[in-house]
């Protein structure tokens, strides 16, 4: 037996599928616990002697994971409420795998209030909290929440780290989806499914706990996260959410589809490569990291482009494109490509034409040259700052470009 005690936050597919997973299959955990606040996955767990399963694609087709022994409480009911504190004063890893770093706080007994309680009357000799929400500085803002919540300060033998995860995953909701793909149900009878890929190359803050190892042994650590966070959002993010919004706009229902567009793929794989990859190349190639040269870049978009349209996964283009409100954001995986493209002196032609994609997109309608400006007013106007100026022209110039026939649009 071990004395490592895991406890998540949250039970969707990357928490089920890849932190409680690696927790299991390490070995090195005497308990697994998650706390979770919909009440009839909770039950439906617990009816299960708390095993559910997880549906793994690989490149040729899709295996079964079955979890055992796990414990899962609902924070919001005071007997279970309970045993979660009892079971985070003795956790030495925890995880917060939430739909967004907002949710630390939002409501009594929260989960920043929880974890302040249990690191309070801690037995642990050391705990590291991973933060897995899609934010550069989860651990920082979970941290300071914590920290806010605490009676009395805890000291350095507990660590806030923040993860890069490229694992890409679903909730699959459609009963008959889920026959169709002979997925095994999370857990008899649910009418829900995990669908995760099978990948589990996670980058992580290195632990700096003196005498401390993890119980998840197979996550990369690294000094500085912020490169491969921002590799994670303008490469795999904003060439996922371009190759959805080309494919709206040709009317492809499924990601697997655009493998077989030679028109789509190659716009990606330039995007990708001689303009996401060359502007972070650029940026961080003074860091000596493999993945920040050409030909570590080449093999990283390589990988992924065929990971995305991977027929296994299941994912839709729907799925991708949705959200656009959030994905067109100032500094989010589109505009933030091609900002940090013109910064490095990169010409972001085939970003610009995702992101007249994304816009028509956004508007269910063809967008004009004129149309530009006032709809990224529109979508910013709510951000700090006002809007730059160069990147609005950026995308008047390349609209013109690649529709010569509007050229007299711009000039009215």
């Amino acid at each position: 037996m071990t004395d490592h005690i895991f406890t998540g936050f949250g039970f969707g597919p990357i928490q089920s599928g890849l932190f409680v997973a690696e927790a299991y299959a390490s070995g090195n955990f005497d308990r697994i616990i998650i706390a979770e606040i919909d009440q009839k996955l909770v039950d439906a767990v617990r009816a299960n002697n708390g095993r559910y399963a997880v549906n793994i694609a690989s490149n040729d087709g899709i295996e079964i994971q079955y979890i055992k022994g796990v414990e899962i409480y609902n924070p919001m009911d005071a007997t279970d409420r309970g045993r979660l504190l009892d079971a985070l004063c003795c956790s030495t890893e925890i995880c917060t795998s939430l739909p967004s770093v907002d949710f630390y706080r939002t409501r009594q007994n929260s989960v920043a209030s929880l974890i302040a309680q249990g690191l309070q009357s801690s037995s642990a000799a050391a705990t590291i909290v991973y933060t897995a929400e899609n934010n550069n500085h989860a651990a920082e803002i979970l941290e300071e929440n914590v920290r806010a919540e605490s009676v009395s300060p805890f000291g350095p033998s507990v660590q806030f780290l923040n993860t890069v995860i490229g694992k890409m995953s679903q909730v699959v909701i459609n009963n008959e989806e889920i026959i169709e793909k002979k997925l095994a149900p999370i857990t008899p009878g649910i009418g829900r499914a995990f669908l995760v890929e099978k990948f589990n190359k996670i980058l992580v803050t290195k632990n700096a706990i003196t005498h401390f190892k993890p119980g998840i042994e197979v996550f990369i650590e690294k000094e500085d996260l912020l490169p491969f966070e921002e590799a994670k959002l303008y490469g795999h993010n904003a060439i996922h959410a371009l190759l959805a919004y080309l494919g709206s706009q040709k009317g492809y229902r499924k990601m697997s589809e655009l493998e077989n567009d030679p028109d789509i793929m190659q716009i990606a794989r330039h995007a990708f490569i001689d303009e996401s990859g060359a502007a972070l190349i650029r940026k961080y190639a003074h860091l000596n990291e493999e993945l920040f040269t050409p030909a570590g870049y080449q093999a990283y978009a390589d990988d992924l482009l065929k990971r995305m349209t991977n027929p296994w996964l299941g994912d839709t283009v729907e799925r991708a494109a949705r959200d656009p409100h959030r994905k067109l954001s100032r500094n989010d995986r589109i505009f933030g490509t091609i900002q940090l493209a013109i910064d490095q002196g990169i010409e972001p032609l085939n970003c610009v034409k995702g992101a007249l994609a994304a816009l028509e997109f956004y508007k269910n309608r063809p967008i004009r040259v004129e149309d530009i400006e006032p709809l990224l007013t529109e979508l910013w106007q709510s951000e700090a700052g006002e809007y730059n100026l160069g990147l609005v022209e950026t995308l008047k110039k390349y609209y013109v470009r690649s529709n010569p026939a509007m050229h007299t649009h711009l000039n009215e």
